[in-house]
Order: structure tokens, then C-alpha cells, then sequence
């Protein structure tokens, strides 16, 4: 799905988000220069990928490749000190959906930002959660047939989530050839190789980078290795908002899991603000 413009206003309080906690000196100086970039933007582009150009212009002013590094390893170590708790609480494969997809709610974008308290709440009713959309049994039959599924991650901390959920993929299917992904560059709290290897992604899967800096998967900006995968991929999990974004209109076996953060999103699929959705793209 294109640029929204009710977007604008999450966009805008975005970069005001980037500049205060990058520590920025000269604020005046890189909000002018963002807002150049924005005054020749091309709409028809998806938010998550103006979101990484508008990053990759924060990180050259104030030349810091990787400025959320430490929020990065904070929440990555915050839920590995719980993994072990949280799998043994993990009784079937629905649950796994629904963990990884309650892990979703950890972001740092100014309009939903949750803190360990909300996703522990979470955790704590689970039981009482449902998901308004609700194709875990189609996922798991395409899961018993595959060769290859291609889980594309989300943020930082969250892949803790989905590397349970990867371990309970590899039980339903032992012979399926399992992928993750990851940004191929920093990107506000996005995972990246590092942080797959950090939080043991590769006991499961293949870990490999998309190769771009946007904060979803823009196809036409990366890496033939994951083009490859991509396009060989019996089934692809495609995690958050950012992914959705870029890859709603695929005709591809993709299902996501999500929650919904914001009313463009939920006016897009047609159900409330903060569902939790795991719906296959073959069925919308």
C-alpha cells in the first residue's frame, strides 16, 4: 500500500522522535534538511520506505551509523532473560502465534509507543486474548506441506517472540528449510543480523539480511540473496505493520502477524485499532 496522507502526521512526529532520541545538537539544522527531502518526496513510495530514506539522512547528520544500538540491545536482553519462562508457558502452536504476534506491540514510533509494562500485561491475560483475524489453521497446514518458509522479522526484543515461534515451526515440520530475515542496515529499532544471532535465531533458521535500510521490505530495493529466498519460499511470515505495508498487494503465500497501531491501517483491513491479526493474504 502507497503513502497515506494521514500519514504525514505520524511521519512528522517520527523525525521529531529520531532527532530527541539521537541526541541531536543542532535540531533546527537536521529538520530543515528532512524537511527538503520531504518537500520533493514521492508519495507513490510505502511510509516504511520514506521512513528508512528520511533515517538514512538523520544517521549522515550526525554521523552515527547506528544511533538506537543501545535500545536495540536493551530490549533484546530484556526478553532473553525471560525466554525461558516464556517458552515454558508456550503449550501449542497457536500460542506461539499469539506471543509473537503480542510481541509486535514493542515500538518506538511517537503515536503507540508500548513499554515492558504493556507487553507484560499482555502476556499476563493472554489467555483471554483473541485475534480478530484468525488463519493460524491455514498457516499450519502450508506449514506441514513446505519446503521452505521465509520468516521476515520485525524489531528488536519482538524476534525473541518469533524465535519461539520458529522452534515451533521446526516441530510441526522437521524437514522444512526455515529463513530469517533482517534489515540489512539500522533502522530505528529494527532487527538486524546481529541482533538474530544475538538472540539465537540460528538454532532454527538461516539468518540473512535484506540488504536496505527501509523499515519494512520495499522488493525493488533488496538484495538478490533475499530475492532469491523470497521468491523460492513455499510460505513467508511477514511481521508488523512496516511489512504489511510493503507487501499487502503481493501475490505471494504471505501470511502476517500483527497488531494494528493506527487508524490507516485499520481502515486499510477493515477491523478495529489494537487487533491482533493473523491473516493469510490468500484469504483477504
Amino acid at each position: 500500500m502507497k503513502m497515506n496522507k494521514r500519514c504525514l502526521q505520524c511521519l512528522m512526529h517520527q523525525h521529531v522522535k529520531m532527532a530527541e532520541m539521537t541526541g541531536s545538537l543542532n535540531q533546527d539544522g537536521l529538520f530543515h534538511q528532512v524537511f527538503r527531502y520531504m518537500s520533493h518526496v514521492d508519495f507513490t513510495k510505502t511510509n516504511p520506505e520514506i521512513i528508512g530514506e528520511v533515517f538514512a539522512l538523520v544517521k549522515e547528520y550526525i554521523h552515527d551509523q547506528d544511533p538506537y544500538r543501545h535500545i536495540r540491545n536493551d530490549y533484546n536482553e530484556m526478553f532473553l532473560k525471560q525466554l525461558d519462562q516464556l517458552d515454558q508457558r508456550i503449550q501449542t502452536f497457536d500460542y506461539a502465534v499469539k506471543y509473537a504476534i503480542v510481541g509486535n506491540i514493542i515500538d518506538f514510533s511517537p503515536m503507540h509507543q508500548n513499554v515492558e509494562h504493556d507487553v507484560m500485561t499482555y502476556f499476563q491475560n493472554i489467555d483471554d486474548l483473541s485475534l480478530t483475524i484468525n488463519h493460524i489453521e491455514n498457516l499450519k497446514t502450508d506449514i506441514s506441506q513446505a519446503t521452505s518458509l521465509l520468516y521476515i522479522g520485525d524489531n528488536c526484543g519482538e524476534i525473541c517472540l518469533d524465535k519461539l515461534l520458529l522452534k515451533r515451526i521446526k516441530a510441526l515440520n522437521p524437514n522444512i528449510s526455515l529463513y530469517f530475515a533482517t534489515r540489512g542496515e539500522p533502522v530505528v529499532n529494527d532487527s538486524i543480523e546481529e541482533d538474530a544471532y544475538k538472540v539465537g535465531i540460528d538454532e532454527y533458521a538461516t539468518i540473512i539480511s535484506n540488504g536496505d535500510y527501509s523499515l519494512g521490505t520495499v522488493l525493488s530495493r533488496v538484495s538478490q540473496e533475499f530475492l532469491d529466498v523470497y521468491q523460492k519460499a513455499d510460505v513467508v511470515i511477514a511481521k508488523g505493520q512496516a511489512n504489511f505495508e510493503c507487501l499487502s498487494e503481493e501475490k505471494k503465500n504471505i501470511y502476517f502477524l500483527l497488531m494494528v497501531k493506527c487508524a490507516v491501517i485499520s481502515h486499510y483491513i477493515g477491523i478495529p485499532e489494537k487487533s491482533l491479526v493473523c491473516m493469510s493474504q490468500s484469504l483477504l
